[in-house]
């Protein structure tokens, strides 16, 4: 789905000074704001949209995704399989980085290997891949252990880097976000995009200009793009209608309504393919942030299930959300291929009492103490949505200790290492939109399967949910391309993990963004944000 359109409060002189960063003479520079930053330049670093979507303007894939989510060529002008096994890239001819070196398949090989080596966050895309080699200056060859069909879909958001750079910058691998590790393609990039990295400001602010060199033909009329992180909603809305900035990548729910009275300001909304949910740690016999010593309550199915019916989803959605989200029981959204409309029926809520008896019968009768992690700056209303659930725990005598911190202090403390080791939760938060492949696929082999290192699968499963049964479906889903069989394969695994209350999903959230009434683009369901559709007028 793709969405197209055509002096308030006061606000400090510092905050000002940043978000008016470029010249209002400048009629095309663009000036945008975020709750949170990018996390890094490096387009390996995590696996996350927001990451994804900016470094894409810095660096193009080998494929990519149109205004209608269909994948085009990119840097590959062709590609497809010559047997089950074997998939080719060819290589658009004539493409040089923003530095004038030439690309060529040395690089396309370089930067794969590095998306699937020590310190990336990509390395679940590549769970398939047996070898990848140069057999052409503009051709690359991919052998699998298995078929994969999907291969492709799963690349379309891994930018591709210069061999040549990264060796002279010594950043032949990714710096490992889980270790808080650095290195010189951290705050810097070149890579062939639309385009160039002009000033770096960690946490404060990201300049962007066009590339002149870039091999496709520009559709935007930007001269300078400046990205300003801001964490305060109110200072962010009331720099959107005061002009200082031109467009708010995230807009909360309390502040939609104004901001579509204003006739200065256009607001796009739509159902994003993301769904948020909440993970509990179901690996180790002890969880590390509990009053329960030596075993582990979420191993308990009635545990999981008491906890899942007692979060009311449609309170959330009518407090939290103001309307601005679709509930469901499901891990995958309407819209992506394997979506199972007839299971995502969520079960009635328990009254408390109800949900005190399956704690007491599980070992828990005065209910237990434990620790959440929660973003603050990632998802729509992300910390607001964890102190609900803590207040809906409490009525079923679940004390819940809530830890709500930036971005980049949470995903280093829960996700799973590069080893597969897991991380330091025992209940969390996450949002996960299958953005690659749109296909329910990513969402089992990322999420739900069990965690291995040495296949790449489960990588973000942090809370180590495990059942060989789904692991089984899993992995033949991947390579099943007859639709009835493979549907069949989709329908159990979903069951598998809804009956086991592996997760407890939320909602989708809306997809809500506003810009000024002199600014074009589009906003696809994936909530990605390619600055090549935007035009100022």
């Amino acid at each position: 789905m793709i969405f197209s359109f055509r002096h308030s409060m006061a606000m400090s002189a510092l905050v000002c000074a940043a978000l008016a960063t470029a010249s209002i003479a400048e009629a095309k520079t663009f000036k945008w704001s975020n709750s949170g930053d990018v996390s890094s330049m490096d387009p390996y670093a995590r696996q996350e949209t927001f990451l994804l979507t900016f470094t894409q303007n810095i660096y193009d894939p080998l494929v990519r995704r149109d205004k209608n989510l269909n994948l085009e060529p990119a840097l590959a002008t062709k590609w497809g399989q010559t047997d089950k096994n074997t998939w080719f890239f060819d290589i658009r001819p004539n493409v040089k980085f923003s530095d004038g070196t030439p690309l060529t398949a040395d690089d396309i090989v370089f930067s794969l290997n590095r998306a699937n080596g020590p310190g990336s966050n990509m390395g679940s895309n590549f769970a398939s891949v047996k070898e990848i080699k140069k057999v052409g200056d503009l051709r690359v060859e991919v052998t699998t252990k298995y078929p994969d069909p999907l291969l492709a879909s799963k690349w379309a958001a891994l930018g591709m880097m210069s061999k040549a750079w990264a060796e002279k910058n010594n950043a032949l691998n990714s710096a490992d976000m889980t270790k808080n590790e650095e290195n010189f393609a951290t705050r810097n990039a070149m890579g062939t995009g639309p385009f160039m990295l002009k000033e770096r400001k960690a946490g404060e602010k990201t300049v962007l200009v066009p590339n002149p060199g870039w091999w496709d033909k520009p559709t935007h009329n930007l001269t300078e793009v400046v990205f300003t992180p801001v964490a305060n909603p109110a200072t962010r809305i009331a720099a959107l209608k005061a002009g200082d900035i031109d467009m708010t990548y995230e807009v909360p729910p309390a502040d939609t309504e104004s901001l579509k009275k204003d006739p200065n300001i256009n607001v796009l909304e739509g159902p994003e393919t993301r769904v948020v949910y909440l993970g509990m740690d179901q690996e180790r016999d002890e969880l590390l942030e509990s009053n329960v010593k030596g075993k582990n309550p979420f191993k308990d199915k009635r545990v999981r299930e008491a906890f899942h019916r007692s979060i009311d989803v449609d309170a959330i959605k009518r407090t939290v959300m103001r309307g601005q989200s679709f509930p469901t029981d499901l891990m995958v959204a309407p819209g992506i291929n394997g979506y199972m409309k007839d299971l995502d029926k969520r079960p009635p809520l328990l009254k408390p009492d109800e949900a005190k008896k399956l704690l007491a019968d599980a070992g828990y009768p005065n209910g237990f103490e434990v620790g959440m992690d929660c973003p603050n700056d990632r998802y729509v209303n992300d910390e607001k949505i964890c102190q609900a659930v803590v207040s809906m725990l409490a009525k079923i005598g679940v004390k819940v200790n809530l830890r709500a911190q930036t971005r980049n202090l949470y995903f280093a403390k829960i996700l799973r290492k590069s080893d597969g080791k897991p991380g330091e939760t025992s209940f969390y938060m996450l949002g996960w939109s299958p953005a690659q492949t749109y296909d329910v696929h990513n969402v089992f082999e990322a999420l739900i399967q069990t965690p291995n290192a040495a296949t790449k699968k489960g990588m973000f499963n942090a809370g180590g949910y495990s059942n060989p049964a789904l692991d089984k479906l899993a992995d033949a889903m991947e390579q099943e391309t007859d639709k009835a069989k493979r549907d069949d394969m989709i329908k159990q695994a979903t069951k598998l993990y809804v009956d086991d209350f592996a997760y407890i999903p939320l909602h989708q959230q809306a997809v809500v963004w506003a810009a000024r009434k002199n600014i074009d683009l589009f906003q696809p369901a994936d909530n990605a944000f390619p600055l090549r559709f935007v035009t100022v007028k």
